[in-house]
């Protein structure tokens, strides 16, 4: 009877150690995923919380002089303390997305061209401009009633559209 129980005993302990080897790395392995997605969601909200944008102008300009609007311009500034890409930047035209990658775009720092970039720094301006001809929007450009322009992490702004057609202003 001695050696069966001592038998038993180690075998027993034998599947203990190997149970808990084979467990010990899943439960790390899955402590570690909770703990990396925790960070990443603390990260987006504080990114989220430094982001800020306005729109400071969204009209309507006609260049042909015809009374026809023919363009729409929408200035948005980067109020937060992060820095944006412009192309992933979005604009909702009456509901209807509009690719900034596809519209002309310029950043303005203080009223400067800050040439051709993708970047969109504190207290710079995004110019986007839709073009009627450009096919960026169902129906005509001068239908345009309200805009609003989506940063990549979903921060965002919204506007009517003024309708100055006044030329290019």
């Amino acid at each position: 009877m001695g050696v069966s129980v001592s038998a038993s005993t180690a075998i027993i302990v034998a599947g203990l150690f190997f149970a808990f080897t084979a467990f010990y790395p899943v439960a790390e392995n899955g402590f570690e995923r909770v703990t990396d997605a925790q960070h990443d969601v603390n990260e987006r909200a504080l990114e989220r919380h430094n982001t800020a944008v306005e729109i400071g102008t969204a009209e309507l300009r006609d260049d042909s002089d015809d009374g026809d609007p023919d363009r729409l311009v929408v200035e948005v500034t980067n109020d937060g303390a992060t820095g944006l890409v412009v192309s992933d930047t979005t604009l909702v035209v009456d509901n209807e997305y509009v690719d900034v990658a596809d519209a002309e775009t310029a950043v303005f720092d203080r009223g400067e061209a800050t040439g051709t970039t993708d970047l969109w720094l504190t207290d710079e301006t995004l110019e986007i401009t839709v073009d009627d001809g450009d096919d960026l929007i169902d129906g005509d450009v001068a239908d345009v009633d309200r805009v609003v322009v989506v940063t990549e992490i979903g921060v965002r702004d919204a506007s009517v559209v003024d309708d100055t057609t006044g030329g290019d202003a």
